[in-house]
C-alpha cells in the first residue's frame, strides 16, 4: 500500500462513473501577465487595450491555453488529485474569457479503464453558465497497489 497518497486524491480503485469536482476562478489582469511571462505569448489581443478594441473581440481576452489551466488544476488538485498524469486532452473554445470573468471549471468521469489506470473526463469551463470552453482528458490515476 502507499501511505503517501495526499489527502484528497481519488485513487483509480475508488473512482466512479459519473463523479465530477469543479472550481471557480476570476481572472484578473495579474493572471494574463504571469501567463504570458510563463508562456512567452505576448499576443497584443491578451495584453494591449488599443490594440484588443480593434479585434473582433472587441476588448482583451485571457489567453485560451490559460482558461484551459484552469480543468488542469481541477485534474491534478481534485479528481483524480495529486499524483495524476495527463496522458491526453483535447480543447474547443467555444467563447473568450475576458479579465473580470468568473470561470467555473468541471471535470467528470465519462471512462474507466482501471486495469490500466486510465481514466476519460468530459470537461468544460463556463461563463455566467455559458460555455467557453469543451474538451475530453484522459489521464493516468494514481493507485494505492505498486506497479
Amino acid at each position: 500500500m502507499l501511505d503517501n497518497l495526499p489527502r484528497g486524491t481519488i485513487c483509480i480503485e475508488d473512482i466512479e462513473m459519473g463523479m465530477r469536482r469543479h472550481l471557480r476562478k476570476q481572472i484578473t489582469d495579474r493572471d494574463i501577465e504571469l501567463f504570458a511571462e510563463v508562456s512567452t505569448d505576448h499576443n497584443p489581443v491578451h495584453m494591449d487595450d488599443d490594440y484588443a478594441r480593434d479585434t473582433i473581440f472587441a476588448g482583451r481576452i485571457a489567453h485560451g491555453m490559460l482558461t484551459a489551466g484552469l480543468i488542469s488544476a481541477v485534474i491534478g488538485e481534485q479528481l483524480p488529485g495529486h499524483g495524476t498524469v495527463y496522458l491526453g486532452q483535447s480543447l474547443k473554445f467555444l467563447a473568450p474569457v475576458r479579465p473580470g470573468d468568473m470561470v467555473y471549471a468541471e471535470a467528470q468521469v465519462i471512462d474507466i479503464d482501471i486495469a490500466k489506470r486510465r481514466v476519460k473526463l468530459d470537461c468544460h469551463c463556463a461563463v455566467d453558465g455559458k460555455k467557453v470552453l469543451v474538451g475530453e482528458a484522459t489521464v493516468l490515476a494514481p493507485s494505492r497497489k505498486f506497479d
